[in-house]
């Protein structure tokens, strides 16, 4: 089976710097991969590279069998990738952000697509609304909205849960685990631990760019359990981190 998400030898380097050395991972349809490490530990970086926004050093990169170096376009029409800082025009409504997103992706007849979208995420009343006087967690909801507009098949996180209240934590929660039951490859990146054990399948744990630890939960768990039961993922990120704040 070809993974939807293929990073191998993955390093990216600032100059004598490295942000993250030798890193490989897959993560295959109806996975959702939790990625994990302390502040500096590269996530940011990884998860940035994968989506091609910036470029690897070395390595290579696949998304639903597209090299993202050699055919970029092609990589990226599968993928969306949401920031922990929702980047949206300052003059277009919630309505032409989703227009302006159809057209770059060529998503026909996308009002019929974008309003299912604006009902999930709770702005449907807010579609002539512009981004200013929108709430923080309303920000967010439009930018995934937005990336989710073209369906892509791979997804990309990144402190997804920012600004949100209680039910629409619950709610994006439910977003996510209903896109990976639908055959989509996702990774999630997120300092809330407790989310990650809710959603994610595999777990990968970075430490100062390299990998320390990567498998399923269960995987993970008994690798740094030492034969105790019910080990969250907070202690097993503490024991395999040396104690190291998420």
């Amino acid at each position: 089976m070809t993974a939807m998400i293929d990073v191998q030898g993955f390093t990216k380097q600032y100059g004598d710097f490295t942000a993250v050395s030798g890193l490989s991972f897959t993560v295959q349809a109806g996975e959702v991969l939790g990625l994990v490490g302390p502040n500096g530990a590269g996530k940011t970086t990884t998860l940035r590279s994968i989506a091609g926004i910036i470029p690897p050093s070395i390595g290579t990169i696949r998304i639903a069998g597209h090299d993202l170096l050699a055919d970029p376009i092609g990589a990226k029409r599968q993928l969306a990738f949401f920031p922990d800082e929702p980047r949206l025009f300052d003059y277009l409504t919630v309505r032409q952000h989703l227009a302006f997103v159809a057209r770059l992706y060529g998503v026909i007849d996308h009002e019929a697509v974008a309003r299912p979208l604006l009902e999930e995420f709770e702005i449907a009343d807010k579609a002539d609304t512009l981004p200013g006087e929108l709430s923080r967690g309303m920000k967010q909801k439009l930018a995934i909205a937005c990336g989710l507009l073209h369906s892509p098949s791979v997804m990309f996180f990144d402190e997804p849960l920012t600004g949100l209240d209680p039910l629409g934590i619950r709610r994006m929660k439910n977003s996510i685990l209903q896109r990976a039951r639908a055959g989509a490859a996702i990774v999630l990146s997120s300092h809330l631990l407790h989310l990650l054990e809710e959603v994610c399948t595999h777990v990968l744990i970075l430490k100062r760019g390299a990998r320390i630890a990567h498998g399923t939960l269960a995987e993970v768990s008994a690798a740094f359990s030492n034969g105790e039961s019910g080990v969250s993922l907070e202690e097993v990120f503490l024991r395999a981190t040396g104690g190291s704040e998420g």
